[in-house]
């Protein structure tokens, strides 16, 4: 199975929306590259949908005045929602206010042309599929960030099933992104091979109720793999993310070229 960008656009925009930073790039869709490099300003306090709006119109603007950026390619934008018809149906570190925003609306109204937008988790393993430890895989696949929570997309055959809010299961008697992400690991001091453990039988509860056939492992946890990653035991193939810090930015482009094609 291959995956090719859209032929009619070289470059799209990506914007990722997160709780401390809002980053873009402008993305070589046939390589999976940033050309130049990533901007960046922090997120705005609070993060309420018009403040927000105005710093991704802000980090568009100096991207397309780059020499050389075409004003009219696609613009895609990731933010740490549930977004269903371009709607925010959650919010996790942003403004509260979020949810029930039209993100469409908003944001093509304040960058002034058609946006689209999608969850950040969503984003990344559409990064790792087109350009990463997903290309080329048929079937199945689940992407996992770990970080504060755990964030989650399923891709079928390199396509995407949005919004697969694998964190909020219950396991073990409680949500399992509270005792199986990053931020678990160090609120409750687990050493890495005590993480491993309780990682593994999250994984092995999702293995059992999704059989994929890959399992990559994102976030901020996975910078530094070595540490957790042997001592998981799954008959699943697990990956380790190939484009953490830029996957969400990657990934929005790669939607906003394939949503305007």
């Amino acid at each position: 199975m291959e995956h090719k960008a859209t032929p009619e656009h070289t470059y799209a925009y990506g914007v990722d929306v997160g709780g401390t930073g809002i980053k873009g790039g402008v993305v070589d869709l046939f390589t999976g590259q940033l050309v130049g490099e990533r901007y960046r300003i922090d997120t705005p306090r609070p993060a309420t949908p018009q403040a927000v709006a105005e710093v991704v119109a802000a980090v568009l603007n100096e991207l397309r005045q780059r020499p050389g950026m075409p004003a009219d390619a696609p613009v895609g934008v990731a933010l740490p929602s549930i977004v269903h018809h371009g709607v925010a149906r959650s919010a996790s570190n942003i403004d509260p206010t979020f949810i029930g925003t039209d993100l469409v609306a908003l944001l093509s109204q304040q960058i002034g042309r058609e946006v689209t937008v999608l969850n950040d988790a969503d984003a990344a393993g559409l990064a790792e599929a087109e350009f990463g430890a997903a290309r080329g895989v048929a079937g199945s696949v689940l992407m996992l960030t770990l970080g504060t929570g755990i964030g989650s997309a399923l891709l079928f055959n390199g396509e995407l099933v949005p919004n697969f809010e694998l964190g909020h299961l219950e396991f073990n008697g409680q949500i399992a992104e509270r005792g199986a992400s990053a931020s678990a690991r160090q609120r409750e001091g687990l050493s890495w091979k005590e993480y491993a453990q309780r990682l593994n039988g999250y994984l092995e509860h999702v293995q059992f109720l999704f059989s994929p056939e890959l399992i990559i492992l994102g976030g901020g946890v996975s910078k530094s793999p070595q540490k957790f990653v042997p001592l998981l035991e799954l008959e699943t193939k697990i990956a380790v993310a190939e484009h953490a810090n830029n996957a969400g930015i990657l990934g929005a482009a790669l939607h906003g070229s394939r949503q305007n094609s």
